[in-house]
């Protein structure tokens, strides 16, 4: 069963709208500055990836409809009067990919530990920073989501994964609307221990909904997700993919003959290492590739190649 997308939010330096990811590079572009997208009212203690999800999370609910206005924090657990859902707070699920989000709360508590400081001495602040799951809690409680929560750290593949799980939800009942965050932060830490020079920092959201529930509310499709495969190496994973792809976003590693003759987009070359952000910053670029008028289906891969790696196939929405 296919999802549609109906919207897609960037927290991208260098990237305003999904074209530009096809297009554009974050070299010489200024960091993605949350408090001056959404307000810094309740930002004081989030981390760099809380703070990017947030900002691609609110421009995607608000281009699909979902939601009104900003979602800032007014005191614990509270959305701001100022964010109105147009739908039921429990029809909307959040699915969110990072490997490196809460690295820097980590790091600075393990540190605080290692230095004698012992744990008496460490900010409460930092406590819910620490669950790997804080990124995809905090967007649902600033935002009033309701819906399944649930935070992918899967590695290279975790955000097709996340997109895919997203999918489920849908197709098994459990939402009508699903929010795919893909985020990762650029910070010392993570170029410390990544080795990675310059890594993706920012994030990118999805809104997912079937078919008929896109229909149903008269919601502009930009996109269409269909097949969903998962396998071993990078060969395996495209033989299982039907369709003749007419362009593909390749992972990071991919070897160069994949796919010959077949338009290839490495988004490392122009947004850093994504990790767990790639495969939903794909499926944006993929919707930035269908309203420049470009063919599909589109192919979207990330992962090790000779390790775990997923799939999914895109085609054009009535939009394009």
């Amino acid at each position: 069963m296919s999802a549609a997308v109906t919207a897609v939010g960037l927290a991208v330096p260098g990237a305003h709208q999904p074209t530009d990811l096809v297009t554009g590079t974050a070299a010489e572009a200024e960091p993605v500055d949350p408090a001056a997208r959404i307000g810094k009212k309740g930002l004081r203690y989030q981390d760099r990836a809380t703070q990017l999800a947030l900002c691609a999370a609110r421009d995607a609910l608000n281009a699909a409809g979902l939601m009104l206005g900003d979602a800032r924090r007014q005191g614990p657990g509270a959305p701001s009067v100022n964010a109105q859902l147009t739908v039921p707070a429990g029809s909307i699920a959040v699915v969110v990919s990072s490997n490196f989000g809460n690295f820097d709360s980590v790091c600075e508590v393990v540190t605080g530990i290692a230095e004698d400081r012992g744990t008496r001495l460490v900010s409460p602040v930092l406590a819910p920073r620490l669950s790997s799951n804080v990124t995809a809690s905090e967007v649902a409680i600033r935002c009033g989501l309701r819906g399944p929560n649930v935070m992918l750290c899967n590695g290279e593949p975790s955000g097709l994964d996340a997109v895919h799980w997203a999918v489920t939800l849908l197709t098994s009942g459990r939402a009508r609307h699903v929010l795919v965050v893909g985020v990762e932060p650029g910070t010392a830490v993570v170029r410390r221990l990544t080795g990675q020079a310059s890594p993706f920092d920012g994030a990118a959201a999805l809104v997912l909904e079937t078919t008929a529930t896109a229909s149903a509310r008269e919601a502009t499709v930009v996109a269409e997700i269909g097949q969903y495969a998962r396998a071993g190496s990078l060969g395996v994973c495209l033989s299982e993919l039907t369709g003749t792809a007419a362009a593909w976003f390749a992972p990071q590693d991919a070897p160069a003959g994949v796919l010959p003759g077949v338009p290839r987009h490495a988004l490392a070359d122009r947004w850093g290492h994504a990790s767990g952000a790639l495969g939903v910053l794909q499926c944006a670029a993929a919707v930035g590739h269908f309203a420049a008028g470009g063919e599909g289906p589109v192919y979207a891969v990330s992962g090790d190649a000779d390790d775990a790696v997923a799939g999914v196939v895109l085609t054009a929405g009535s939009a394009a």
